[in-house]
């Protein structure tokens, strides 16, 4: 199969502002995923570190030690991975859908294709089992995901799920809609309209939505609301003012571009960007970046009892350190 046709909408992204020097990342622990693309982390109740790959698994492994040990199957690609209160596992998979783990058992909550799903990437749960998600692109599978940010169509969107398996939409014209958090208190969620350079604010009681914080430093992907009560961003790439320069162009050059080898097209940088934000002013707390060996491209963050987990969805392994003081 050739690539997917793009339509491409012209866009202009707001100057980035100025802003302090992020602090250096710390060291890195990396612990061997067992597979390639673990984007996603969530530290579960007994401590393991739960992640999905790129051929299907999801896998937990012990932060002391030992081979990872496979969990489940979803047969797709699972991204998000969050804890149901009921004990399941709740997976965004970009393939199948919004899934739910009961040990190796897989029950589909929302198919791929119903309710117009196409790109089940992130989660949060609240205390009664109700589901925030995104769907990235109406558009493109993630295989081509670079495409919905070059086309920049704007057709991502954040869903509800509730206790009774009644689905709603939320928002939509989201550009990638991606990392999903709620905030302490469940009055709203979080969401990261990634390429767009910002993060939405979504009451859960009325559904109006707000710019929560813009001019965001790159792409943020996912997003979680850590035990020291702050919401933590991986950003998968800073921003890049050739793909600002690029969006802001004629479409029949980013047509010609989306046709030539993926070498030649714009590429995620080889940084290490995560930050946390106060949740209720958008204020940042944290703010570490760096080009460390052996890790890269961030997409998954957890924070949890002092140390910080990372995930990538394009390496075999996660990543941790502890968190600032």
């Amino acid at each position: 199969m050739g690539r997917p046709r793009i339509e491409p909408v012209v866009w202009h992204a707001p100057p980035p502002g100025p802003k302090p020097e992020p602090a250096p990342l710390p060291a890195l622990t990396l612990h061997d995923a067992g597979g390639a693309g673990a984007e996603d982390v969530l530290v579960d109740v007994d401590g393991s570190v739960v992640t999905g790959l790129a051929d299907g698994r999801v896998v937990r492994l012990d932060p002391r030690g030992g081979a990872p040990r496979t969990i489940a199957d979803t047969g797709g690609r699972p991204l998000g991975v969050e804890r149901h209160p009921d004990g399941r596992l709740v997976v965004c998979d970009a393939t199948r859908g919004l899934l739910a783990l009961d040990g190796d058992r897989v029950e589909v909550l929302v198919a791929r294709g119903e309710h117009g799903l196409r790109l089940c990437n992130n989660a949060a749960v609240a205390a009664d089992g109700t589901v925030y998600f995104t769907d990235s692109t109406s558009r493109f599978d993630l295989a081509d995901y670079r495409a919905d940010i070059i086309e920049h169509s704007a057709t991502g969107r954040l869903l509800r799920r509730a206790p009774d398996g009644a689905v709603e939409v939320l928002a939509t014209g989201l550009a990638f809609a991606n990392g999903v958090a709620l905030t302490p208190d469940g009055s709203a969620v979080i969401v990261s309209d990634m390429a767009a350079y910002r993060l939405l604010k979504v009451a859960t009681a009325t559904g109006e939505s707000e710019v929560f914080v813009d001019d965001q430093p790159g792409f943020a992907d996912n997003l979680s609301l850590g035990t020291d009560g702050l919401v933590w961003i991986a950003y998968a790439s800073p921003r890049d003012p050739k793909v600002d320069r690029l969006v802001a162009g004629p479409p029949a050059l980013r047509k010609a571009l989306w046709l030539l080898p993926e070498k030649l097209q714009p590429a995620p940088q080889r940084t290490v960007w995560v930050r946390a934000i106060d949740p209720v002013t958008g204020a940042t707390v944290h703010d570490l970046c760096g080009e460390p060996d052996g890790f890269h491209m961030a997409t998954g963050v957890r924070e949890h009892h002092g140390t910080v987990w990372l995930g990538s969805l394009v390496e075999p392994v996660v990543a941790a350190f502890p968190t600032p003081r």
